[in-house]
């Protein structure tokens, strides 16, 4: 079977050419230009990464961007009080703290902190809570990158079997509640699965749409997928390889090499999800700054 590749990296820039057109309106009319500001705080590599993404992202569109980079010793209580200059702080739309958070740091104390209505990530509970009764709200990001992938793309979603594996409350589960939403996309009987799950390929295999977020590098196999699904793979692993300059590749939780012939839309790793995140996080810089939820 002939797949196509679910392009988040071409998708993600349209809607960034989209917001970069908000901004030339905004500036036109003497309005304030969105901010977004991260924490990053020690050296995670994959984290530096992303957030230096997300600067370079803010950069090319014309938002305002701050980063804040705190050593790996950092206190809990320096980091809530970062937290707490960047919720006062008129010209900040919108912050995250990058995770994962040094052990000595509470991450649910962290997300808890940040204001409702500038936490652009999607995470804190008044958020999600709002999801949860389709309430207006800033939605968890990669979940939202993955709604905006499938609508973008055309992706029938309406009374089809979404299958989702892991349950994490940043990926797994808003997603299994947005794909069971009245809403396009959404409309899907959505089956949300995890490491407990008995007999989990015989319920992947009955996926229409295969959403996987269980966080192992080349976790689903051919036998896992059937003829014809749409599989979004989450995953992102640095796996060690001689053949790139940087001594590492980027893989996904998905066997791509082998799912790939039985699908009708796949996500490559990299370029599938990841860029969906960042353009989601500045759309909802963007609904944060202008006050539209």
């Amino acid at each position: 079977m002939a797949y196509q590749l679910l392009d988040g990296k071409a998708t993600a820039q349209s809607i960034k050419d989209e917001l970069s057109e908000k901004v030339s309106e905004i500036k036109a009319a003497g309005g304030k230009v969105p901010h977004l500001a991260a924490v990053l705080v020690g050296e995670d590599g994959a984290s530096k990464t992303y957030v230096n993404a997300k600067v370079k992202a803010c950069e090319a569109i014309g938002f305002g961007s701050t980063l804040i980079h705190l050593p790996e010793s950092t206190s809990e209580e320096e980091v809530l009080a970062t937290v707490g200059r960047l919720n006062n702080d008129a010209d900040i739309d919108g912050f995250i703290v990058q995770v994962p958070l040094p052990k000595q740091i509470d991450e649910q104390k962290v997300v808890e902190a940040i204001l409702p209505e500038k936490d652009v990530d999607g995470f804190h509970p008044s958020n999600l809570g709002k999801m949860l009764l389709d309430l207006p709200t800033l939605l968890p990001a990669t979940p939202k990158g993955m709604m905006l992938l499938m609508e973008r793309n055309g992706i029938d979603t309406s009374g089809k079997h979404c299958v989702v594996i892991g349950r994490s409350h940043t990926v797994g589960t808003p997603i299994s509640v947005l794909m069971s939403r009245n809403s396009n996309p959404g409309n899907a009987t959505v089956t949300l699965c995890h490491s407990r799950t008995q007999n989990l390929a015989e319920v992947t295999k009955q996926a229409d749409i295969l959403i996987v977020a269980i966080g192992r590098e080349g976790f689903v196999t051919e036998e896992m997928v059937k003829e014809g699904a749409v599989v979004i793979d989450v995953g992102i692993h640095r796996v060690p390889s001689s053949e790139t300059k940087s001594g590492f590749k980027l893989k996904g939780d998905v066997r791509f090499d082998e799912v790939a012939p039985k699908c009708s839309y796949i996500t490559p790793v990299p370029g599938g999800v990841g860029p969906m995140t960042i353009a989601s996080l500045l759309w909802n810089t963007y609904l944060a700054s202008q006050k539209l939820v």
